[in-house]
């Protein structure tokens, strides 16, 4: 059974940083595209960051370009977003999802691309 599990969300001031983390289980990271989306109150999911199944390329969209870094634990099984200098409309609940799929650096920043999610994590900064 694949299991997607975020942690690390909080609530940080403006200019602060948080590191989210995606544990999985049922499947191996190494072998999967994972993808960081968020999802504000009254707002579509967006793309955050990705991290492609070969070569292991990332992905960002470019609202967090230079301030989120996507990274991968093979050991660990989890896949990790660091995140700094951070600002309120960064706000939001934010999701990991992972999919075995070959996708492009286009098509992983599509929601529907995903076969697996993660619950959530809810991430607050105030300004």
């Amino acid at each position: 059974q694949v299991q997607l599990v975020e942690s690390g969300g909080g609530l940080v001031q403006a200019g602060g940083s948080l590191r989210l983390s995606c544990a999985a289980s049922g499947l191996p990271v190494s072998a999967y595209n994972v993808g960081w989306f968020r999802q504000a109150p009254g707002k579509e999911r967006e793309f955050v960051a990705a991290i492609t199944r070969s070569g292991g390329t990332s992905v960002y969209a470019d609202s967090v370009k230079g301030r989120f870094t996507i990274a991968r634990d093979n050991g660990q099984n989890t896949v990790y977003l660091q995140m700094i200098s951070l600002k309120p409309e960064d706000t939001a609940v934010y999701y990991c999802a992972a999919d075995a799929d070959r996708l492009s650096s286009v098509r992983v920043r599509v929601v529907g691309e995903y076969r697996y999610w993660g619950q959530g994590t809810q991430v607050t900064v105030s300004s």
